[in-house]
């Protein structure tokens, strides 16, 4: 294999090795080039840096972290290279227009359930659960107002003595699985058994709250930062891809325009 080198300046193996943890793949040769493709593309911004005669002063972050000194460099060099300029207010409410359901509130539900426990690596006792469950179920079916006297005799979740109630629960605050059967539900509904990590749910739907639209002056700033971000992070690409066509660059072969120091 030959040496990967950016203008006569060697990568080593050593350091790319050290990099590919920053790398999840899913195989080892995808990690090494992914790891190597960035270590290039960061000698070159540093010669590009030192090569203007770049000494930024280091950074400390919220946590206390201080940047490296080459970081700093790099940081400054694409400040310096890359200007991109703030969207105007007709650019920041086509935005919103055009993207309105990305502005609406999580939707809440209040809703209660009865979950009987079981591991699911017990395949035993999993099945004993959804047997219990589904005898439950068919109780509810007959007899849906008793639903929160069984959550007391029978559910394993603390809420049983609650009768069941979650209170109100949004996106997030449950398990995927729990909370797709969730949405299904109309209020009143009672679903058939839900299998979770945790075992085997009934899940009661109360009530349902929809989101609401929130208005543009709300999000104005969320999307405005969003916009110097996204254009940021392509006028970067196109910053590196400009260097990477100037470089003598050998051992790999850098293709298109998205750098990993911006993704």
């Amino acid at each position: 294999m030959s040496p990967v080198t950016v203008n006569g300046v060697t990568i080593s193996r050593k350091a790319i090795a050290a990099e590919v943890q920053n790398f999840p793949a899913r195989n080892p040769g995808e990690g090494w080039r992914a790891a190597t493709r960035a270590l290039v593309i960061r000698e070159l911004l540093l010669q590009e840096a030192r090569r203007q005669g770049i000494c930024a002063e280091q950074r400390t972050d919220e946590d206390g972290r201080r940047e490296t000194m080459e970081d700093a460099q790099v940081r400054d060099l694409i400040e310096r290279e890359v200007r991109v300029p703030a969207a105007d207010e007709e650019t920041l409410r086509r935005f919103y227009e055009n993207n309105r359901r990305r502005f609406v509130t999580p939707s809440l539900f209040e809703a209660d359930h009865i979950l009987i426990g079981a591991r699911r690596d017990d395949k035993g006792a999993f099945a004993a659960a959804r047997e219990r469950a589904s005898s439950l179920r068919a109780i509810l079916a007959a007899a849906p107002e008793r639903f929160a006297a069984l959550a007391r005799d029978c559910s394993d979740c603390p809420s049983g003595a609650l009768g069941g109630s979650l209170g109100q629960i949004g996106p997030g605050d449950t398990t995927s699985e729990f909370e797709a059967a969730l949405i299904e539900l109309a209020p009143g509904d009672i679903s058939a058994p839900v299998e979770t990590r945790y075992g085997v749910h009934l899940i009661h739907l109360k009530r349902r709250i929809d989101g609401s639209q929130l208005p543009f002056e709300a999000v104005r700033e969320r999307i405005a930062s969003y916009l110097v971000e996204h254009v940021q992070r392509q006028a970067t690409a196109q910053y590196v891809s400009l260097l990477v066509g100037q470089a003598d660059i050998t051992g790999i072969v850098i293709e298109g325009s998205s750098s990993p120091l911006v993704q």
